[in-house]
């Protein structure tokens, strides 16, 4: 059983370590009795109350505070329900009221109202042409003037002026009056190599724009012009290059109905150059196959021409044998006509087929080109797919940009393809018709001599 002795040695044990550890040791660690450790302990039992003391104050200040606050709140809120009834009440009136008044503004328009819509449209379709116009770079301040006339007319409150509606008249007239006209000014031009130059600009009618003889663009979202990044081909040229030294004369130019797209897309077009380009490899194979054939078959067909007329020339005169294939045939035959006719018909045969070689000669290569150019294409065609499936497989369909390659390389290949086979074919049949011309004029003058020999032995007594 414990005693009271060991409760107050506990609770002055606990009450001096409380106090050790707030007051700490001094520097030469003196010590300190126990009255004065319970001294202190009062001394900061009653500031400890003192502390306690002005806390419930203070939190009973802020309370009361508080209170007054909240009523506060609740009488604004009070109040402010009842303006939000009075403003609903008033908005219902007010909508009320604006039902009221529009419905007689409707009335009194009548068939104007009609006519202010049709006007807006009109003003919102002219606005449109007018961004697209050539004209609009001589006259920028209408687009400000044509908003704001569509927008009033878009409203209820306020009517358009009849001077605000003949402006919109004054300014359609005046956009068909310009169409018929051509004009001269100094404006800006954005060069292709990024310089901008003070140049001067033609402008014809609304088709077109001219400076120093070539085709400028305006570019409508931005209202900057700009050179063409390509002109179109010489033809589409002469009007431009000659209209700024016409003088008023009366000169063909090529007119852009649409307003410069299509000079747009006839420079972007590829010209036969960069066709050519296209078809890659084996489209230069090609070609070269091309021109290999025609300077074989022009070769040949001028070699037969001089061949023909040698022999043209020698059937006139049989009796005296020339430097000809007939006439080395002819020669054959005077030297071998004592023979017997077995032995002289060979010698003709043998000297008819020596000459056939060199007039035949270049012949199967016109006929294999003839077949071999459309396989090439097919070939390229075949390989411009091949392309074609491999950009699909890496980037998908969505881009056909990077199919162009592909397809181009395919579609050329096949042209040239065809483009030298059938030439190609029309020079063989050219040429091997002049061969076999030469060819039986040689046989049928061979066996003319033969039968001509055999009447001689038939004529002899035997």
């Amino acid at each position: 059983m414990k005693t009271p002795f060991n409760y107050l040695s506990i609770i002055a044990f606990a009450m001096y370590f409380l106090l050790f550890s707030r007051l700490g040791y001094t520097q030469n660690n003196d010590t300190i009795s126990v009255d004065e450790l319970l001294q202190k302990v009062k001394q900061g039992y009653r500031r400890d109350q003192q502390v306690n003391q002005q806390r419930i104050e203070q939190f009973n200040q802020d309370r009361q505070q508080q209170s007054n606050l909240l009523s506060d709140l609740k009488q604004q809120r009070v109040q402010a329900e009842a303006l939000s009834l009075q403003q609903e009440q008033q908005f219902e009136v007010n909508e009320q009221q604006i039902g009221l008044l529009q419905e007689r503004l409707s009335q009194r328009l009548g068939s104007l109202k009609e006519l202010f819509g049709v006007l807006q449209l009109v003003a919102n379709d002219t606005q449109g042409q007018f961004d697209n116009s050539l004209v609009q770079m001589h006259y920028p301040e209408r687009t400000a003037e044509l908003n704001a006339f569509s927008e009033k007319m878009g409203q209820v409150t306020e009517l358009p002026s009849v001077a605000e509606i003949e402006g919109l008249w004054f300014e359609l007239q005046r956009e068909m009056t310009e169409s018929g006209k051509i004009v001269q000014s100094k404006q800006t031009v954005l060069l292709q190599n990024g310089q901008e130059v003070e140049m001067d600009l033609i402008r014809i009618g609304t088709f077109n724009l001219i400076a120093d003889g070539k085709y400028i663009q305006r570019i409508n979202e931005t209202g900057r012009i700009v050179e063409y990044p390509r002109q179109p081909s010489g033809r589409y040229m002469t009007g431009a290059t000659s209209i700024a030294a016409s003088a008023g004369a009366l000169i063909p130019f090529t007119i852009d109905p649409i307003r410069g797209q299509l000079i747009s897309l006839m420079g972007a077009a590829p010209n036969l150059t960069e066709r050519v380009q296209q078809g890659g490899m084996i489209g230069y194979v090609i070609l070269t196959l091309g021109v290999l054939v025609v300077i074989l078959a022009i070769g040949r067909f001028i070699y037969l021409l001089l061949v023909d007329r040698k022999i043209q020339t020698q059937l006139s005169h049989l009796d005296t044998p020339g430097n000809n294939p007939l006439g080395r045939v002819l020669q054959v035959f005077q030297d071998n006509k004592s023979d017997n006719l077995e032995h002289l018909e060979l010698k003709l045969g043998e000297a008819v087929l020596r000459e056939l070689p060199p007039i035949s000669r270049g012949l199967s290569f016109l006929k294999i080109s003839a077949a071999v150019a459309p396989l090439l294409g097919l070939l390229g065609t075949v390989t411009g797919m091949i392309i074609t499936f491999q950009a699909i497989t890496l980037f998908g369909a969505g881009d056909p940009k990077l199919m162009a390659g592909g397809i181009s390389q395919a579609l050329v290949t096949t042209v040239l393809g065809l483009v030298v086979a059938i030439p190609t074919l029309l020079l063989h049949n050219l040429v091997n018709s002049k061969a076999n011309k030469i060819t039986q004029i040689i046989e049928q003058e061979a066996v003319a001599l033969v039968a001509l020999r055999s009447e001689n032995l038939m004529d002899k007594p035997c």
